[in-house]
């Protein structure tokens, strides 16, 4: 384990992404990349680099992703770990976690999220400030999961998809891959192709 951290994105994710870091107490020095040359420092921290930098400090720093976008941060964390990356688990002091929880590495759980026994949150995933994920789910990569969202017991979101800030998905339910669940939406069927869905109960746009 380094005792250096670096952050991919220095914007509004990246920004929680570093809170919690600071709030985890682990790292000794943390900093961030990224692209916009004009950003010279966020939360306090300084970006030293841009993402192309990112090869050069593999061997001093843990490097984690801190991009919303789904296939933005998808894109870079395989490239992170085809070269051999260190990157960690982010899991704000705040955070209740359940017996038999596995999270995978490039997650960043958000503080107040709840995160019930027996459930699985693949690599690279957001599980979002207020959160709630009950048990026996199994949430795929690089899932974002929006503030406030709900989502009952035995419930499967599949790689990729979105769950957008205050929606609700019912027990027993299986989203595939790729989708987007809007805002305030109620999922209480399984949702079978990729797509925009949106209302209550949801329907595809």
């Amino acid at each position: 384990m380094k005792n250096k951290l670096l952050i991919i994105g220095a914007s509004g994710h990246g920004k929680v992404v570093a809170d919690i870091a600071i709030k985890m107490n682990k790292w000794q020095s943390i900093a961030f990349l990224d692209d916009d040359k004009s950003i010279k420092s966020s939360m306090g921290l300084e970006v030293i680099g841009t993402s192309d930098d990112v090869f050069s400090h593999l061997d001093e720093y843990e490097t984690f992703v801190g991009i919303g976008n789904n296939a933005t941060r998808q894109r870079i964390h395989e490239m992170l770990e085809t070269v051999g990356a260190c990157i960690p688990i982010l899991i704000h002091p705040n955070v209740v976690i359940g017996n038999q929880v596995e999270i995978g590495i490039g997650t960043a759980v958000m503080a107040g999220a709840v995160v019930n026994c027996c459930t699985k949150i693949g690599k690279s995933c957001i599980v979002n400030t207020g959160s709630t994920i009950d048990h026996d789910n199994f949430i795929e990569d690089f899932v974002h999961i929006s503030p406030g969202a709900n989502l009952a017991g035995t419930v499967k979101v599949g790689q990729g998809t979105w769950l957008g800030i205050g929606s609700v998905v019912s027990n027993n339910i299986t989203i595939t891959n790729g989708c987007k669940v809007g805002a305030g939406s109620v999922v209480v069927k399984d949702i079978s192709k990729p797509g925009i869905y949106v209302g209550v109960p949801v329907r595809r746009v």
